[in-house]
């Protein structure tokens, strides 16, 4: 195996284990998004509109019934509801509710500026390299 890969290996562990420092503690009366897969959906939903579990579950490449699960707690907690399909289709799509649009935008916020935080002493150029960089490796991940 080649030593970059390897040290890449090394960089992705240290940030999954480190990536809430990126992050700063809510409130006591702020409520958090408490699941990163929560955080993740909803963001598809208020960026692509309505979708349904079998559209969720191909986005992320993830069995239709672990999307299921993941989404019963948006319904649960009101952050996003079953809709007709817009397009007239058989299958129910979800829809992100007024309360995930703020919900989002609220840990959106918390990420953004603990990142921030981190990040203040990078230049300009060092955020576009790693942010084009990461958006590499996650389209790699996609195909």
């Amino acid at each position: 195996m080649r030593e970059e890969i390897a040290d890449i290996e090394r960089q992705l562990m240290l940030i999954g284990r480190y990536k809430e420092l990126a992050t700063t503690a809510a409130a006591p009366e702020e409520r958090r998004l408490e699941r990163a897969s929560s955080y993740i959906l909803l963001n598809r939903l208020e960026s692509e509109g309505p979708m349904s579990i079998g559209q969720l579950a191909q986005a992320f490449n993830l069995d239709a019934s672990t999307v299921n699960r993941q989404t019963a707690v948006l319904l649960r907690e009101g952050l996003a509801e079953r809709i007709p399909d817009p397009e007239g289709g058989m299958a129910r799509k979800l829809r992100i509710t007024d309360e995930g649009v703020r919900r989002v935008a609220g840990e959106r916020g918390y990420r953004l500026h603990g990142l921030s935080i981190v990040l203040k002493d990078w230049t300009q150029e060092e955020l576009v390299s790693f942010a084009e960089g990461l958006a590499h490796f996650n389209a790699s991940i996609e195909r």
